[in-house]
């Protein structure tokens, strides 16, 4: 069994990689992979499942001799921010992210608070695999209460303190681990915040709600006559925005509006943009014309974060919404990213339906298909039905289809000149997908 997907190691809380048996077999890897003396902070977002995960964690790491502190539930970012803050080795996030509340996962931050390399990844998987026993040294485990306030004034001074007075703001927290932490920031400035997804309920995390599910929001913002909208994921590392018309602002439309602040001010570097494969073809025409270019990266916003290290710039991100403004925080921040376009549009004095739409997006459909044992990319009429299609479009579009990282999916997303040409290649290669994982 291989444990590390897309982003870090997810799956149904109890079973397969996440079962007891497993979970303390990686727990002890990770107190391996730091050495005896060492440290980890572990943070978590609400599911019902974490405490219990945690528990297993700080029995296995602190068996390797390695110290840990735990900082309670707060965002994944907050627990990249802490780890190099406190000096640690690693940090864990125990999170699904935007999995429904029965997934949990893990995410794991090397010592400056960034996502581990392939390297790093490949290196631990191999010490999961090898079944370490205990070493008969024992860590030391501590609390961290003044975690989610040091948090707190990082991302305030990230605001500089801001006035978003005049502004009436819509809040998805996802009842994940921003789902107080955000709306408390805006009203500290002076917006006024309708709070929804805000119950902290761990049952309920990300159940008809926060960015995988913007339609919440997006009804919020008319109901309530919102000049935008802001919906995170369970850990609130990735966020949507929902404009004053009550349309959707992904990923693709935040990167845009924050590297044009960023040239406005002077601080954009390397004149590029990072993004991933999934990015709309419109955002590369809206680089272009504005004078700087796109890079493209495989899924996933470490290949993202590595990217923009390796060519020096500070924007990039995903449409799915982890947007990375490593001048400020070393992964995606949800929390940063909404007080960041809260700041602009607030500064603009325009309406965020002008504002925060940037380009109009090429056509594009995106549909997940769930399968049950092995992938079914690899059978024959499916990778014919993904060429005929990619034939198709050839010239106006293209087709992308791969297999998820963090559940048993395979993404179909197609993207061309024409929106009926483009769903029905997504529909007839999905069809055969699903029948082929049938048969």
């Amino acid at each position: 069994m291989s444990f590390f997907g897309t982003d870090g190691i997810r799956g149904r809380a109890g079973e397969g990689k996440l079962s007891d048996a497993n979970i303390t077999r990686m727990a002890r890897a990770i107190g391996a992979h730091v050495g005896p003396g060492g440290s980890v902070v572990i943070g978590r977002d609400t599911r019902v499942s974490g405490p219990h995960i945690q528990s297993l964690l700080e029995t296995g790491i602190a068996g390797q001799g390695v110290s840990i502190i735990r900082l309670g539930v707060l965002p994944t970012p907050a627990t990249a921010l802490l780890t190099e803050r406190h000096g640690a080795d690693l940090g864990i996030m125990i999170t699904a992210s935007h999995n429904p509340w029965h997934d949990n996962g893990v995410k794991i931050f090397n010592a400056d608070g960034r996502k581990l390399s392939d390297q790093a990844q490949t290196s631990l998987e191999t010490l999961i695999q090898s079944d370490i026993e205990p070493s008969g040294k024992r860590g030391d485990m501590k609390d961290d209460p003044g975690a989610s306030q040091r948090y707190v004034d990082h991302l305030m001074e990230s605001a500089g303190h801001a006035d978003l007075s005049g502004l009436r703001i819509v809040t998805d927290g996802a009842n994940g681990a921003g789902h107080a932490l955000l709306p408390d920031l805006l009203r500290t400035l002076g917006a006024d915040v309708i709070a929804i997804g805000s119950l902290g309920d761990g049952n309920a995390i990300n159940r008809n709600c926060g960015s995988t599910k913007p339609e919440t929001c997006r009804q919020a913002v008319l109901d309530n006559g919102a000049d935008v909208g802001f919906a995170l994921d369970g850990d609130a590392d990735r966020i949507l925005a929902i404009d004053n018309q009550g349309r959707d602002i992904d990923g693709d439309q935040i990167i845009a509006r924050l590297a044009l602040d960023a040239c406005a001010e002077g601080t954009l570097k390397g004149d590029a943009i990072v993004s991933t494969v999934m990015a709309n073809i419109a955002l590369e025409g809206w680089a272009d014309t504005n004078g700087l270019r796109l890079e493209r990266t495989a899924v996933g916003d470490r290949h993202v974060a590595a990217r923009m290290k390796e060519i020096g710039a500070n924007i990039g991100g995903e449409p799915s919404g982890h947007i990375l403004l490593t001048d400020l925080a070393k992964t995606g921040d949800g929390c940063l990213t909404a007080l960041r376009l809260a700041v602009s549009l607030a500064r603009s004095g325009e309406r965020s339906a002008d504002w925060l739409q940037m380009f109009k997006p090429a056509p594009q459909v995106l549909r997940n298909v769930r399968y049950a044992g092995r992938s079914p990319l690899d059978k024959a009429p499916v990778t014919v039905a993904i060429e005929t299609q990619q034939s198709r479009l050839a010239g106006s579009g293209r087709v992308l289809v791969r297999a998820s990282g963090t559940e048993p999916v395979i993404r179909v997303m197609a993207e061309g000149d024409d929106l009926a040409t483009v769903t029905d290649a997504v529909d007839k290669i999905s069809a055969v997908i699903a029948d082929t994982a049938q048969s």
